[in-house]
Formats: C-alpha cells, sequence, structure tokens
C-alpha cells in the first residue's frame, strides 16, 4: 500500500478512486477529446485516449520516459483513460511527482520481492517518505543484513522483467475478503476501517497485488535506482501496545547518478553526524537518566555561549530588550492562552500547594505578563522583548535524536509587541537580521514558505485575513522567493518559516515570524492608541536561530567539526618542541588570552608530529610549534588545520590574523 492519507502513514483515509472522482466529468460525454498541454499547443484525437497514448503521440521517446500524467492539474496513471477536454501533463523521472510514483512503486516491488521470498510474511503499510521508501511487514523472525541483499537482488530480478502494473477497484467487503484469502490479516484489518461504502483502488504487478490509491509506474522495468537502505523496528499502527514489525527502508531515484549522489551525501552526512563529531571533540553527552537533554563540555559549552552572545549583540544593535521569565507558570494561564488544550500532552507538570503547575513549553504568555507591567501608550510600541528561553516538551522518546530533537532546549525567542500598521515594517525588518544572522554562519540558501490558516485556529476571518496579508506584503516587498503552505500556520496566526540549505543540500527549518492577533487579546494586554482608546497590540513571534542546541548540532554537521575560528572552542593551541621552549610557549599564551584569544598549550615530552596529529583531529584551526629557532627570533611558526604551512609570524602579527578572521567569521580551509 502507498502513501495513506496525508503526512500520517497510519491512519488511512483515501484508497478509493477520489482522486479520479475529481476527473469523473471527463468520462461522461463522447466528445472528440481535446487535450491541452503545458507549452498551450493541442493536440485533437478522433475516440478516447490514455496519458500513454498521448505521449506516444508526441513521440517514442516521450512514451518510454513517461510514468504518470497530470489530467487536469490530478495526477493519474499513465493508463488513464481520457474521454473529453483536459488539460495535460506528462510525468517523468525528471519531475518530483515522478520520482514520488517511483518511490510509491519501488514501495510495491519491495513488498513483491518479500513475498516472493518469504511467503509467510504479511504486508502491512508502504509509504513514500523524504528521499525514499518504506515497508512494514510481520514476520516470525527478524530480517538480517542477508536478508536485505537477498530482497534487494530479487528486486532487480523483477525490475528487469518488466512486469505491468494494473489498477483495479473492489468494494470495501469484496477487498476485505480478497486479502484475507491471501492470509493478509493485516491489509484486511486496515480496510476493516474505511467506511463500508468506499470503492478502494489496487494495484497488481504479476503475483502480487496491495492496496493502494497510485498512480503507479506502468511497468516495473521503470525502476532503475533505488537501493534498500537499513532495518528497523516498528509498532503496527504506531501503538506501543501493540506487536512489533519489521520496517525495511529504501531509496528510489530517477536514474543512477541521482542515486549514486544520494548514496555518496548519505556517507558524507555519516561521517559527519553531530553525535560522532562531538565525542571526538568532548562536546556534550547525552545519558538515560535524562533522556532528550543536554550535559554540555566545556569545549560544547564555549560554542554556545559563543553563538549566545553573538546574538545578544545582534539585539541589542536591533533595540531588544531581554527579559527572563519562569520556568513553572500555574496551569490557568496556560489555559488562558490556549496552550493548555492545545499541547497539554507534550508539557511536564508538577504539582505544589495543591496547585498544578507547567514546565514552559514556550514562552510568549510569560512575555505577554511583563508586557502587562504598566499601561502602554502608543508611543512605546514596538516593543521587542527577547529572552533565551529555556523551554521542555514532553517528545516522545522514539524521535529524540542528539541536539536535533531534545525535550530541553534553548530558544532564541523573541516577541514584538506594535500596532496594526506597525507590522509589515516589523516584518521587514526582522528578516533583514534573520539574513545577516545566516550570512555571518555561512548560509546564503534560504528557502521561505508562508503558511495559512489551519482547520483548528482561534481568532475570526478578518483577523486571519489581515495576518496572512501582512506577511505576504512584507515578503514581497522585498522581491523574495517563497511558497505557500496553505493550512500549515499555528492555531493562533500565521507564520512565514524559513529553512537553511547545508552542504549536502539538506533542508533545516530554523528560523519563524508569526503574526498573532489572538493572545494578546486572551491575556488582557493593551495600549493607549493616539485616539485615546484602549487597543490590543498585534505580537510577532519570532525565532531566528529555533534552538540553540538543534543550531549547534547543524553547525557542527555543515563544518564537519572544523569550525570557523571565531566559533572554535580552542582557536589557537601552542606546541613545544623540547622542554626548553616551555617558559616562551608559556609567556605566548598569556599574550593571546590578554587578547580574548582561547588557546591551548601542549608542552608535553611528546614527539612533535604526534601533538601536530593529535591536535588536527581535535579541529583546532591554528597550530603553532615553537622550537629554538622561534625562540631565538621571537616568532611562530603557524600551521593551518588543512595541514599548510603558513610560515613564520611575530606574535603582534599572527594576533592581527586571527583578529581580521574573528572579526570577518571565515571559514576554514577545506
Amino acid at each position: 500500500m502507498g502513501e495513506v492519507g496525508g503526512s500520517n502513514p497510519l491512519v488511512p483515509t483515501n484508497f478509493l478512486s477520489k482522486r479520479y472522482q475529481t476527473l469523473l466529468s471527463l468520462k461522461q460525454g463522447s466528445n472528440v477529446p481535446v487535450i491541452t498541454l503545458p507549452d498551450g499547443s493541442q493536440r485533437e484525437f478522433s475516440q478516447a485516449v490514455t496519458v500513454l497514448d498521448v505521449a506516444a503521440d508526441i513521440g517514442a521517446g516521450l512514451a518510454k520516459a513517461t510514468l504518470a500524467g497530470k489530467v487536469n492539474d490530478v495526477l493519474v496513471d499513465g493508463s488513464f483513460v481520457i474521454e473529453n477536454d483536459a488539460s495535460l501533463a506528462i510525468v517523468t523521472a525528471r519531475d518530483d511527482e515522478g520520482v514520488d510514483v517511483i518511490r510509491h512503486s519501488a514501495a510495491h516491488l519491495l513488498a513483491q520481492a518479500v513475498k516472493q521470498l518469504f511467503p509467510s510474511a504479511q504486508v502491512t503499510i508502504g509509504p513514500v517518505i523524504e528521499n525514499g521508501f518504506f515497508y512494514d511487514f510481520a514476520f516470525e523472525r527478524s530480517f538480517t543484513p542477508d536478508d536485505l541483499t537477498k530482497i534487494e537482488k530479487r528486486m532487480a530480478e523483477l525490475a528487469e522483467q518488466a512486469i505491468e502494473v494494473e489498477r483495479f477497484e473492489l468494494s470495501r467487503d469484496d477487498a476485505v475478503t480478497f486479502f484475507r484469502e491471501k492470509n493478509e490479516e493485516y491489509k484486511a484489518q486496515i480496510i476493516e476501517s474505511i467506511p463500508q461504502d468506499e470503492v478502494l483502488s489496487l494495484y497488481r504487478q504479476g503475483d502480487f497485488t496491495d492496496l493502494c490509491r497510485g498512480p503507479h509506474v506502468p511497468h516495473t522495468g521503470s525502476l532503475k535506482a533505488f537501493k534498500l537502505t537499513k532495518l528497523a523496528g516498528a509498532y503496527w499502527r504506531g501503538d506501543s501496545d501493540n506487536e512489533m514489525l519489521q520496517r525495511v527502508y529504501g531509496t528510489a531515484w530517477g536514474d543512477k547518478k541521482a542515486l549514486k549522489r544520494y548514496l555518496h551525501r548519505i556517507e558524507e552526512a555519516e561521517k559527519r553526524d553531530h553525535r560522532k563529531i562531538s565525542k571526538n571533540l568532548d562536546l556534550f553527552h547525552i545519558q538515560e537518566e535524562a533522556p532528550g537533554m543536554i550535559f554540555w563540555h566545556d569545549a560544547g559549552l564555549s560554542i554556545y555561549r559563543t553563538i549566545e552572545d553573538y546574538i545578544r549583540k545582534q539585539l541589542q544593535e536591533n533595540n531588544y530588550v531581554e527579559v527572563r521569565t519562569p520556568q513553572l507558570v500555574d496551569k490557568s494561564l496556560w489555559e488562558k492562552s490556549g496552550h493548555w488544550d492545545k499541547f497539554r500532552d507534550d508539557m511536564f507538570t508538577v504539582n505544589s500547594d495543591h496547585r498544578e503547575y507547567a514546565v514552559k513549553p514556550m514562552n510568549c504568555p510569560c512575555h505577554v505578563q511583563i508586557y502587562n507591567q504598566g499601561l502602554k501608550s502608543y508611543r512605546d510600541l514596538p516593543l521587542r522583548m527577547a529572552e533565551f528561553g529555556s523551554c521542555h516538551r514532553n517528545e516522545p522518546s522514539g524521535t529524540l535524536h542528539g541536539l536535533m530533537r531534545l525535550r530541553n532546549f534553548i530558544q532564541d525567542d523573541a516577541h514584538i509587541f506594535c500596532t496594526e500598521d506597525q507590522v509589515q515594517s516589523e516584518v521587514s525588518d526582522f528578516i533583514d537580521l534573520l539574513y545577516k544572522v545566516y550570512a555571518d554562519f555561512g548560509f546564503t540558501d534560504i528557502i521561505i514558505k508562508l503558511s495559512t490558516r489551519p482547520e483548528k485556529r482561534v481568532g475570526s476571518d478578518d483577523v486571519w485575513d489581515k495576518s496572512e496579508k501582512a506577511l505576504e506584503d512584507a515578503l514581497n516587498a522585498k522581491n523574495l522567493d517563497w511558497d505557500l503552505q496553505p493550512g500549515e500556520g499555528a492555531f493562533y496566526g500565521p507564520k512565514i518559516e524559513f529553512s537553511l540549505k547545508d552542504c549536502l543540500d539538506r533542508v533545516w527549518q530554523c528560523g519563524t515570524i508569526q503574526v498573532d492577533f489572538s493572545m494578546p487579546d486572551r491575556l488582557d494586554a493593551q495600549y493607549i492608541a493616539e485616539d485615546g482608546s484602549r487597543q490590543s497590540p498585534v505580537m510577532l513571534h519570532r525565532a531566528i536561530l529555533g534552538s540553540l542546541e538543534r543550531f549547534i548540532g547543524i553547525l557542527i554537521e555543515e563544518y564537519a567539526g572544523k569550525f570557523p575560528v571565531w566559533l572554535a572552542p580552542t582557536q589557537v593551541v601552542l606546541m613545544s618542541i623540547t622542554d626548553k621552549n616551555n617558559e616562551y610557549v608559556s609567556s605566548i599564551a598569556k599574550i593571546l588570552q590578554k587578547q580574548g584569544i582561547r588557546v591551548k598549550i601542549d608542552l608535553r615530552n611528546e614527539k612533535i608530529g604526534f601533538k601536530i596529529r593529535e591536535h588536527t583531529l581535535k579541529r583546532i584551526p591554528y597550530l603553532v610549534v615553537i622550537g629554538d629557532k622561534e625562540v631565538e627570533n621571537n616568532e611562530l611558526a603557524v600551521r593551518s588545520l588543512s595541514g599548510k604551512n603558513m610560515g613564520n609570524f611575530t606574535p603582534e602579527d599572527f594576533i592581527a590574523l586571527l583578529a581580521t578572521n574573528i572579526a570577518e567569521r571565515n571559514k576554514l580551509e577545506s
């Protein structure tokens, strides 16, 4: 079964031909169909045609490459029949939709291979995920890496056979009977959870049939570039009270070059895994007694404080005030703000003095409490309030991942209280600040998405209209490219999300700004307007890094632990060649330390080559070797982390070099 209903593959909502129901008008007449192609050209046919027929009419090469089609903007199989006038875009492996169809079909190919090799295995679900797919199986024993190799080999054999993929429909009850007769109890249970009047679509390829809404490739020969990547466990329907299934992950691409590039990125990502690098560099650790919480070591805390100090300076230059709010707040405040109903299950709570408190999962309601201390005038606005706020959220244990997903984290959080007329300019100023910060860390490829009202929300449609327009106008005024994410806004307001693309083309969502007309009113925030009336301010929720911990994790992987000089926990290591050089080494260390340079000395009685190798593995930007010649000439022999011999410097010239690199936040040589 392919993707099963939105973002949650465990909740089937649509297996039937609803995607086809939107096209029923195409099959209710007998007109000569006129097909309009994306370039505006038209082709007229004397009878009904399939997507593949149209592709063949355009050219044999296109027909061979066709994976699916978009008929009147609805994605359909290549075998879909068009009987009336329609627009058509042919989907190939060059299209994003085409790659998704390939991955969807590769999941079915995986299931077919497993059923042939292990007939007693039962199939469950197999959705497309980012960069690939997975399929969950119930089997009496655990799959092994050797099994994975056998399964992948059988998949390749099935692909080579170019087995036709055929779509057909069954009623819900007939589909239940169909799968029960095949001893596929899990699939039957899925179908039984679907309303009885549904007509379901199934896909058959050779001896394998699966429940799926499609679309799929015309034949298995379209699957030319795939690889199984790993094994994992997964609970049936995502419930830990249910039986454990076996999940097989894979990746699939339009061609073998794209697959090779992806596998290289994965290999490089494993080398850059922030958890492995952090262990080598002694930055932090996590232990079972505090799951999802960080024990920062000296070197890691140095990076943390450098980033915090940098952000604090940016806030000061942009007229933010810094505050700090309590960790425990009575649940009544969270009820009033609306967070209790929305996020209660994600909050940690404690009881004391017959009262229930929540450990704060976010800072915004507390910032309103500070705003409310003393009546504000329109002349006091905008008021920009920032906090390095420690937040706790009860994230599921299975989602915790190093610095990237935690239960306790520090947000570079801020809230801007302003008038409605100030919203666009404040959003504009924030975007400028965000781009500057990202550039200082070396990120210039920024992806922007505007998320609009969700189904469950607070506030009137008029308020949402104003909020969404303010964000859209701010983006358009800067001529920025952005994508729309309908329904993905927060429950209290729309938002702009800013994502970074790293050196491996991975996308990390970090920054955000959200317009909120609702919370200030819910929490009684007011100001005296110019006409003397009392008004509720608009509240802009904004963050640039998102959380300091996660951003540091991103930086570790972006730099592969080779931090630019301004961020490096140790910026310089001074190494003596012999004991008689030690006094000079110590004196140089004091000079550098007075200039604010983070420096360590290595006076061990070890060979200099050994010392250099050891500190190179620790990713220290500058390695300074001091022997008799350097002592005699009052010089320093400087090497870069890349191994380049930079020559000899006077202490003053070396300090100037460091100062320039720190000020310009230069990346290290690769």
